[in-house]
């Protein structure tokens, strides 16, 4: 299984505070990643840098072996990239962006038309695709976001709270739409709705205070607990007690 994904030795410090802190570990085709924690405990800041959105204090990332500081280029055109929030153009309609984004990909012509069909299918999109994004529930925003991310159809997708604002229903589709896509990509989705990680996820990895507390199948973080949530609070809480 090849790694898609590296991280080494991943720091971000501002000022005093130290936000991630030696962070490391790969994600090979065909896994999907949960990456847990509670709120400040640094999964947004990884995923940005990751991503190519935040410089890193030191350390380094890959995607598809490359440098996403040095070769930044190269590492997004192998990313699809949801962050926190699902940033868009509120004042265009969803067709108008999927297309902005796609040209902005490279994509013209009959092969953009196709790419943004094809994602707004995949999204389910469709019935929304000329109102203008500021008009549409968080829910169907944040299937936008998805749906920019999956444009380019990437070989590593990075997913934070990809199921924000999503009713049970849209949540399910995503969640299948994530098990579909699996086993040809390296995914990491961000997340602290452990109903989550056990419905799509592989591996999970939970980090508290800028730490990697454990990185172990779901299954086996439910062997030593009741539950997720159980082992969640017990690992969390635990960190935090000694970084105090």
């Amino acid at each position: 299984m090849s790694a898609l994904i590296e991280i080494e030795r991943l720091t971000k410090r501002f000022g005093g505070f130290t936000a991630v802190d030696d962070v490391s570990f790969t994600v090979g085709r065909g896994e999907v990643l949960g990456f847990l924690g509670p709120n400040g405990a640094g999964k947004s800041t990884t995923m940005r840098m990751l991503a190519g959105f935040m410089p890193p204090t030191s350390g380094t990332a890959r995607i598809c072996g490359a440098d996403v500081v040095d070769q930044p280029v190269a590492a997004k055109r192998n990313l699809g990239f949801l962050p926190e929030g699902a940033p868009t153009y509120p004042e265009m309609t969803v067709t108008g962006f999927l297309a902005f984004a796609g040209r902005i990909r490279g994509f013209k012509g009959s092969e953009l038309d196709d790419r943004v069909a094809h994602a707004m299918l995949l999204t389910q999109l469709e019935g929304v695709r000329l109102q203008p994004i500021e008009t549409l529930s968080k829910g169907f925003k944040r299937r936008v976001g998805l749906a920019q991310a999956l444009l380019h159809d990437p070989p590593v997708l990075v997913l934070d709270e990809p199921t924000d604002g999503l009713d049970p229903n849209q949540k399910h589709e995503v969640r299948a739409l994530i098990r579909r896509m699996a086993p040809e990509k390296a995914i990491i989705i961000s997340t602290h709705i452990l109903e989550e990680v056990g419905a799509v996820c592989t591996r999970a990895i939970i980090i508290a205070n800028g730490r990697v507390v454990v990185d172990a199948p779901p299954s086996v973080l439910e062997e030593q607990g009741r539950s997720l949530d159980e082992v969640f609070r017990r690992l969390t809480l635990g960190a935090t007690a000694e970084a105090a």
